[in-house]
């Protein structure tokens, strides 16, 4: 046994996922970098091991009713873990925040602002004190009564119901409503109330089209359907339902995102006339402070509110405001003063939410524990990276101890301790390489990293290609963009570059398939495959398809009758009913986010016993499903439809993942990568331009150059390739380079430099051009 006051974190015996056996001494009170490729188990060793332990430990703590939870959600594989104190988990969600959420109420500097105005405020003569909730839109008692906090209203029109007005109702002139029988049970209602449903829309009479549109009423009449040769209807009673009130019922309580995403179509957003989108009463925007009203100081960037907030009169005020700035402070320092504390959280990316959660944890005051991180870099310019490591010194400085999951070079260069896991991915990775200082790893030689952490100069780059033609964008008035125009050079790679919050993301996304020279476009973004562990990547790429037939072809299941079907997971009849295929049970945690535990019936297989017994070359469905990427090319390499789905998987370097991993437990640089073999597995015709936003997020150099080889590859047979892109090694290897800047939010959102990567890194004006110097030297 070790002493309580032992200085290391001693794990014995990991097991996680595809950790063999792992024994590993980590000394606290460091930054401890862990690296490796993707895949290796350098997160299944910090976050599912180490983490994961801390977790269980929290729980044995507390009330016995969580302690029976927890063994339902299972404890981490590992032997022993010593020396292990409390643990933060700060890691980059993949789940969508709710568009409630800001960047206010992530930091709670909300909450702080809105005690400002409750306690210290100027408020108009006569009137009542507010209560800090009252100037909040997510209660009952400050949100704007018209837009119920939401800020904007949603209209509809006549020409957008209605978009051809040569068309009658019967040949589908109301265009927002639904198909199938339920268009067809609205169309005959109508002529049951004695409409006519056969003649041109623009020839009806103003006030029936109007009646027919945007009526609230909803008159109930006895519908005698037309006779079908072959079936006999009977008459029923049809409820009337206006296009309006269908649309607005669908985009606000419809739970499928296809179904809301048609509705919408059909509405326009406009600010909310009663509060002017500032979501709250007039009550609360009737109180100022330093002249100005809650919702002005909300969205003004968080640079420009520290400053507002100087020299106020009372001691109340002081108090309060010192507290605001000083929470202020380390979200500036991270690099994100451009936001504004109203930005909804949905526009934020990945990397910007956890750097959030990191500022905030910064003011906790916290000593003692260990703050597990995961890839806090995912998203930063070189320029930034100097502040997140001085924000994570602090965070030690502080008597805490800090493991960082990280790719980003400069991090782990910047670490006390490195933890190389590997050498490869999956069942070829899974083992401590190395433990110690940063410059022991140059003597490892099985390091992946160590090439790239102290090569002598850069990759040498291709020949330079020449653009094919040009593509216009803009002028784009956008978010801090004003009136900005860019040219991109089609048929070459191109870079976008620039701080967070320049404006990069931005001008992409005025890219269309309408544009002149387009032709076919594919974006490939990092949003998950799924929402659940239903999703995966057999399912999302197709091949689970071919699988499935393959499986109904064999003699046993042809004697027990089983079709493709019998082997999905998401239908009655093949899947376990306990679990109803996921493999998985959602287990609730009251005063915890809920997590998933295998399901108790089938051990998480997915499939009941009997469908379990039909084989294909030894192995059932579910054993299929547990094949990574790298053996399933093997096994099927003789079943054309699958290989060829495995090879690009493979090709975009992600042989270690298994064929059955739920879409839960993809990073978002997986979900990338996943989409794009998707898209390289299908034929190309013609002309294609593909988008990609931060595609090496998340990916160590080794794995980056794997990728690269496809976007290079892309360009070569004729296609256009534009990345968002942080990663100077790729920018110093692109065609042509789009720099935003120089800073973020109102100081940036103009194009500082364009050109070939050299002309940028000589002639640039903003913050990128010295970084990219450095990479192409």
């Amino acid at each position: 046994m070790h002493s309580p006051r032992d200085p290391h974190v001693r794990v014995r015996g990991a097991r996680e996922h595809n950790l063999r056996g792992v024994d590993v001494d980590i000394p606290r009170d460091v930054l401890a970098v862990f690296t490796g490729v993707s895949g290796s188990g350098k997160s299944s060793l910090a976050f599912g091991t180490i983490y994961a332990e801390a977790q269980r430990r929290y729980f044995e703590s507390v009330a016995p009713y969580a302690r029976r939870l927890i063994h339902q959600v299972g404890a981490p594989k590992v032997g022993e873990i010593s020396g292990l104190p409390p643990a933060v988990s700060l890691q980059q969600r993949r789940s969508a925040p709710t568009s409630r959420s800001s960047v206010g109420t992530i930091t709670s500097l909300s909450n702080s602002l809105r005690m400002l105005f409750s306690r210290a405020g100027h408020y108009p003569p006569g009137a009542a004190r507010l209560d800090s909730d009252a100037f909040s839109p997510n209660t009952v008692v400050g949100a704007c009564p018209e837009c119920h906090g939401l800020g904007l209203v949603h209209r509809t029109t006549e020409e957008l119901l209605v978009p051809d007005p040569s068309l009658s109702i019967r040949d589908g002139a109301i265009a927002a409503w639904p198909g199938a029988w339920q268009g067809k049970n609205l169309r005959d209602v109508l002529d049951a109330l004695g409409h006519d449903v056969d003649r041109p829309w623009r020839e009806l009479p103003a006030e029936e089209r109007e009646w027919i549109l945007f009526t609230d009423e909803q008159p109930v009449v006895t519908v005698h359907p037309v006779r079908d040769a072959d079936r006999i209807q009977r008459p029923y009673q049809g409820t009337y339902m206006s296009a309006r009130r269908y649309v607005m019922k669908t985009f606000s309580d419809s739970r499928s995102p296809a179904l809301r995403a048609r509705a919408e179509r059909f509405l326009t957003s406009a600010p909310c006339p009663v509060c002017g989108g500032t979501r709250l009463r007039p009550e609360a925007l009737a109180v100022t402070f330093a002249g100005r009203t809650i919702a002005e100081l909300a969205a003004v960037p968080l640079t420009e509110l520290a400053g507002l907030l100087g020299g106020p009169s009372s001691e109340t005020a002081r108090v309060l405001t010192d507290d605001l700035t000083a929470r202020i402070a380390p979200v500036v320092e991270l690099g994100l003063g451009y936001l504004s504390l109203d930005r909804a959280a949905p526009t934020l990316s990945a990397g910007e939410l956890q750097r959030l959660r990191l500022a905030t944890q910064l003011r906790s005051g916290l000593f003692g524990v260990v703050y597990v991180l995961d890839e806090p870099s995912a998203g930063l310019h070189p320029a930034d990276t100097a502040a997140l490591l001085t924000v994570l010194a602090r965070l030690k400085e502080a008597g805490n101890s800090v493991f960082v999951v990280e790719h980003h070079l400069d991090v782990v260069r910047g670490a006390d301790w490195l933890v190389e896991v590997g050498p490869g991915a999956g069942e070829h990775g899974g083992r401590v390489l190395y433990s110690g200082p940063v410059a022991g790893l140059a003597e490892v030689a099985e390091s992946a990293t160590a090439r790239y952490l102290f090569a002598a100069g850069p990759a040498p780059a291709g020949p330079p290609r020449s653009p094919a033609g040009w593509l216009t964008v803009g002028p784009v008035t956008r978010h801090n963009l004003r009136a900005v125009t860019a040219e991109f050079p089609l048929g070459v790679l191109t870079a976008v570059t620039g701080v967070s919050g320049s404006g990069k993301s931005t001008l992409i996304g005025e890219i269309t398939a309408e544009l002149d020279g387009v032709g076919r476009l594919v974006r490939v973004d990092q949003k998950p495959i799924g929402r659940t562990p239903r999703s995966n990547l057999a399912t999302y790429t197709g091949l689970f398809d071919v699988v499935r037939k393959v499986f109904a072809a064999t003699d046993r299941a042809r004697e027990r009758r089983y079709g493709a079907g019998r082997f999905s997971f998401n239908v009655a009849g093949g899947r376990c009913e306990t679990c109803q295929g996921e493999g998985f049970i959602s287990v609730e945690l009251l005063f915890l986010p809920s997590t998933y535990a295998p399901c108790p019936d089938c051990g998480g297989a997915r499939y009941n016993p009997e469908t379990l017994q039909v084989p294909y070359r030894g192995r059932n469905i579910a054993e299929v499903l547990d094949l990574t990427v790298e053996h399933a090319a093997e096994f099927f390499a003789d079943v054309p439809a699958v290989a060829r789905s495995l090879t690009t998987l493979l090709d975009v370097g992600l042989g270690y993942l298994r064929l059955g991993q739920p879409a839960t437990e993809l990073s978002g640089g997986e979900a990338q990568r996943i989409k794009l073999a998707n898209e390289l597995q299908r034929g190309r015709r013609g002309h294609t331009l593909y988008l990609l936003d931060e595609p090496t997020t998340g990916l160590h150099p080794a794995d980056v150059e794997v990728l690269m080889r496809q976007l290079h590859g892309l360009v070569d047979a004729g296609h256009t390739v534009v990345v968002v892109e942080h990663d100077m090694a790729v920018v110093a290897g692109a065609d042509w380079v789009i720099d935003l800047g120089p800073g973020g939010g109102d100081r940036g959102g103009r194009i500082v430099a364009a050109g070939p990567p050299a002309e940028v890194a000589r002639t640039g004006g903003g913050v990128t051009a010295p970084y990219l110097s450095r990479s192409l030297t």
